[in-house]
């Protein structure tokens, strides 16, 4: 790793938690934190300016939620790499912030020192799980107990797709972005190798999410 330090913004939602976090990492030399953004669209702004080397963003934003947002840091600033902080351990959130593009997965109860080391890790290119985390997906009865290959989120949205439901109505019913939806469909589709939405109609009559 480089002698320089390195650059970290914070996002989160809860004045609180920012102040929290920011007062505890200033005292590590070999962390500078460059900004820190109470909303998505500021993070951003904030992140054009100062290119960060990791963006330490809770999972549950407001207006974009923090899944939406990794894509739109990987669209508008490729070179920040994502490590998400939240106080969920479901399978469901890692394994889609994982998906979506995130280098790690921290929960919001782990220590200063494992904090830190998750920013080092991402920093240097590698990816940093919280143990918590780790035990959720290496636990062989959490992935055992739903035989299908799709996320509960990516269920749902199946079962609206096959419902006639459009991409729109879906992201109204979700609460997520149109943009979402569809990389959920792509990542459905991708998953279960069905290449029509006919198809993915006849998979959830098959597979019981639907009753004819």
């Amino acid at each position: 790793m480089s002698n320089k330090p390195i650059k970290l913004l914070l996002v989160d939602d809860h004045p609180l938690v920012l102040e929290g976090i920011n007062a505890v990492l200033d005292t590590y030399s070999h962390i500078e934190v460059v900004g820190a953004a109470s909303s998505v669209n500021q993070a951003l702004i904030i992140a054009g300016r100062s290119q960060p080397d990791v963006v330490l963003m809770d999972i549950n934003m407001g207006e974009i939620n923090g899944l939406d947002a990794i894509e739109l840091f990987k669209e508008q600033i490729p070179r920040a790499r994502l490590l998400m902080l939240s106080m969920h351990d479901s399978k469901e959130y890692i394994s889609t912030s994982v998906m979506y593009g995130a280098f790690g997965y921290v929960l919001k109860h782990a220590s200063t020192n494992e904090i830190v080391a998750a920013i080092e890790t991402v920093a240097s290119g590698g990816t940093y799980f919280s143990s918590g985390v780790s035990d959720v997906l290496l636990n062989p009865e959490s992935s055992q107990k739903n035989s299908s290959p799709l996320t509960t989120r990516e269920q749902t949205i199946l079962l609206l797709v096959a419902e006639g439901k459009s991409s729109k109505d879906i992201a109204l019913i979700l609460e997520i972005s149109t943009r979402t939806v569809e990389t959920h469909r792509k990542n459905i589709k991708k998953k279960l190798n069905i290449k029509t939405t006919a198809g993915l109609i006849h998979y959830a009559i098959e597979s019981g999410l639907i009753n004819v």
